[in-house]
């Protein structure tokens, strides 16, 4: 599968969003090739503890969030900084032809980001 990235940032604005983008993306082309192990790795260690294997979160998000596992087009929107944490809302076009708006929890584990948690919420009507 093919993945659509699009961000509304101009380059120069970018680089403080860089980073959690960064994670995202490649969690979401891991799941895009099946790929379990790549795909938790990017799990922060809280979420990973809740799972014996990779497989078996591997198979969480796909049984559970379906527009993260297969998404078509991804779109990232505002990042909105929390004390300890990032919101990255994330626009995703499902495999159903249904859009989504998926708010990431952003967790700063030492010098690199992880996801800490994921909520969908179906956009009305489409984007």
């Amino acid at each position: 599968m093919c993945l659509v990235f699009s961000s509304p940032l101009a380059a120069d604005d970018r680089a403080p969003t860089d980073a959690v983008e960064t994670v995202i993306r490649a969690q979401l082309e891991a799941f895009s090739e099946d790929n379990d192990e790549a795909a938790f790795s990017y799990a922060s260690p809280a979420i990973q503890r809740g799972f014996a294997s990779a497989r078996e979160f591997a198979n969480m998000v796909r049984s559970r969030y379906p527009a993260v596992y297969e998404a078509a087009t991804v779109r990232f929107r505002e990042q909105v900084p929390h004390p300890g944490f990032v919101v990255q809302r994330v626009q995703l076009l499902g495999p159903n032809g249904l859009y989504w708006d998926a708010y990431y929890r952003m967790e700063r584990e030492g010098e690199e980001w992880r996801i800490g948690g994921v909520v969908l919420e179906e956009v009305a009507g489409g984007i």
